[in-house]
């Protein structure tokens, strides 16, 4: 990729880490109370087992998240099995940390109004095919902005590391005789240093913000391409949906050992250093992101393949299935 993209400044994430408030330790509870393991209350469960979902989701351990949220681990395993009746502080700092509605923390915000349970209802059961055509409607319904004709000319691939996003896009983009674009590089051009580092000085939230800007330059930039991007990318809605909105998706799958072998098989040991659950970490991430995964135009499966036939079949599926919407989009247009 030739394209460059100049640096952005990094004061803005740094004001960002020096704002966030760092709740006090006091008053953390444990999970023992005289002697006597506390019972669990229905409400604090469901409440843990939202934050685990909604930290798996952006494919943090327990640790990190204590580390960016200035908690203890033993307050926040308390908190996500349901006995850590954590404070108002605590919460606010964490739907800070993972980059949410403090409602999405606290509980179900589609009960908040009698038209939120009316649409819940009409959605209620539904596959995730009608789910898919109600989102894309909505979407529509309520763009701002005119339909991209330019959406099914870039080609972006989804998944966690390892399901062959670089690979497989770098081979398409040369057939398709287009640039291959991996954000995360364009992220790096943009904040003038390694992603690690933005996460290291920074934290997420700087990173979050490098990665939206990175795609919008990209699509500005490129009406045709193909784009890798990075695993975690879905679980921030706001950039999710402009991938979604002006690029045609595939996400590619693999099984928890196939993305694990070839992670450390291009020499990376880093996803088993110092972790002994790294394979549970990596189905929690998957389980997590699954849902969020579905929501891509087209899915792919790359488990058990040689690269010749991954990449073959890829491209015929995609050329099947861009062919057949078409003339949807032309009269869409």
């Amino acid at each position: 990729m030739n394209q460059k993209y100049p640096p952005a400044p990094l004061d803005e994430a740094a004001d960002d880490a020096a704002r966030v408030e760092r709740p006090q330790r006091a008053g953390e509870r444990t999970a023992e109370r005289g002697g006597e393991r506390e019972e669990r209350d229905p409400f604090l469960t469901a409440m843990g087992e939202r934050v685990r979902l909604l930290r798996a989701r952006r494919g943090m351990t327990r640790k990190t998240l204590a580390a960016e949220t200035g908690l203890s681990e033993r307050h926040l395993a308390n908190l996500e099995s349901g006995v850590g009746n954590a404070s108002v502080l605590v919460l606010r700092q964490l739907a800070i940390t993972l980059n949410c509605p403090l409602a999405e923390v606290i509980g179900d915000e589609t009960t908040a109004s009698a038209e939120w349970l009316l649409i819940r209802e009409l959605l209620q059961g539904r596959d995730q095919a009608a789910l898919q055509r109600a989102r894309i409607a909505l979407a529509e319904m309520f763009a701002q902005a005119p339909r991209d004709p330019h959406r099914n000319d870039r080609i972006a691939l989804i998944g966690l590391r390892g399901a062959g996003k670089s690979t497989l896009g770098r081979m398409l983009a040369q057939e398709r005789k287009v640039p291959f674009i991996e954000l995360t590089r364009v992220i790096e051009q943009l904040a003038g240093c390694p992603p690690s580092e933005i996460h290291s000085l920074y934290g997420a939230s700087a990173y979050r913000r490098y990665e939206h800007r990175a795609l919008e330059a990209v699509v500005h930039e490129h009406s045709h391409a193909v784009i890798a991007s990075p695993g975690g990318l879905v679980s921030e809605s706001g950039t999710f949906n402009v991938l979604l909105s002006r690029c045609f998706t595939v996400w590619l799958q693999a099984t928890p050992d196939e993305h694990m072998r070839r992670v450390v098989a291009q020499g990376d040991l880093r996803p088993m250093s110092g972790n002994r659950e790294a394979m549970d970490d990596l189905k929690r991430i998957l389980a997590g992101r699954a849902e969020l995964y579905g929501r891509a135009d087209m899915t792919f499966d790359t488990s058990e393949k040689t690269l010749a036939d991954a990449y073959l079949q890829l491209r015929d599926r995609l050329a099947a299935r861009l062919a057949a919407q078409a003339p949807d989009e032309a009269r869409l247009n």
